[in-house]
């Protein structure tokens, strides 16, 4: 069984900037974050897979969150720029995914890590 551990949430004002980090326990090709707001859906953010080098955005956070990391580490990064309010959710490292990046269709699932952006 894989295990996912983030931190690095917190509460930050508008504007601000956090980094999240999530370390697997085993060497993972494909991690990605998601996020739910309360009262809605778990929601793609950003993913990556370290054999193409390639990275996925969803569009409301695109030129403001990047996804990086450290494979020999197993680790992710997000850092997350210019935050907004609508930014403040809890999010969630993914590693595996069994379809396309976007779906929250990911074999693994960290516990989570609250983000708080006010106003």
């Amino acid at each position: 069984q894989v295990q996912l551990v983030e931190s690095g949430g917190g509460l930050v004002q508008a504007g601000g900037s956090l980094r999240l980090t999530c370390t697997a326990s085993g060497c993972r090709d494909a991690m990605g974050w998601f996020r739910q707001a309360p009262g809605k859906e778990r929601e793609f953010v950003a993913a990556t897979r370290w054999t193409f080098g390639t990275t996925y955005y969803a569009d409301s956070v695109r030129g403001r969150f990047t996804i990086s990391g450290e494979n020999a580490k197993n680790t992710v990064y997000l850092q997350m720029n210019y935050l907004e309010p609508e930014d403040t959710a809890v999010y969630y490292c993914a590693a595996d995914p069994t379809d396309d990046y976007y779906s929250d269709r990911y074999r693994y699932w960290g516990q989570g890590t609250q983000v708080t952006v006010s106003s």
